[in-house]
C-alpha cells in the first residue's frame, strides 16, 4: 500500500511539471554545496604546509555557524561542505579567506541549494 503511495506522489510531482505554461521561479535559496577540488599540480606536501591553519579556521567556520555539515569526498579528492548562506556569492565571500585557497592550492564549485518546489502540489486544497 505504500509503495503504491510513493508511485502516486512521484508521477504527482513529474507529471506537475508538464503541466506549467512556463519554468517555474527558482527556489528561495537556503543553502549553498561548496565542493573543494586539489588544484592540478599541487603535491600532498605543499597542502600540509597550511593544514594546521585550515583546520583551525575551519573548525571556526563551522562554530560560527556558517558551515552546517562537511563531508570527505567518496572519491577521496577534497571535501564538501554545506554552508549556511543565502547566495554563492556569500559562500564564496567565506571560503576565500582559508588559507588553501588563499594559497591557490584549491578551489570550490559552488551549488546554490533550496526547498524542492514541485512539493508544493502536495499541500494545494482537494477538488471536490
Amino acid at each position: 500500500m505504500q509503495l503504491t503511495n510513493l508511485r502516486s506522489i512521484l508521477f504527482l510531482l513529474i507529471g506537475s511539471t508538464c503541466l506549467w505554461a512556463q519554468p517555474p521561479a527558482a527556489p528561495k535559496v537556503t543553502h549553498v554545496l561548496a565542493t573543494l577540488s586539489v588544484n592540478p599540480g599541487i603535491t600532498r606536501e605543499q597542502v600540509s604546509t597550511v593544514m594546521q591553519h585550515e583546520v583551525r579556521d575551519t573548525v571556526q567556520l563551522y562554530l560560527d555557524g556558517k558551515i552546517e555539515q562537511w563531508y570527505a569526498r567518496g572519491d577521496g579528492k577534497g571535501v564538501v561542505l554545506l554552508m549556511d548562506c543565502k547566495t554563492v556569492e556569500e559562500a564564496k565571500a567565506i571560503l576565500e579567506t582559508l588559507p588553501l585557497v588563499k594559497a591557490h592550492y584549491v578551489t570550490f564549485d559552488y551549488m546554490p541549494l533550496g526547498p524542492l518546489s514541485p512539493l508544493r502540489v502536495l499541500l494545494a486544497q482537494p477538488s471536490r
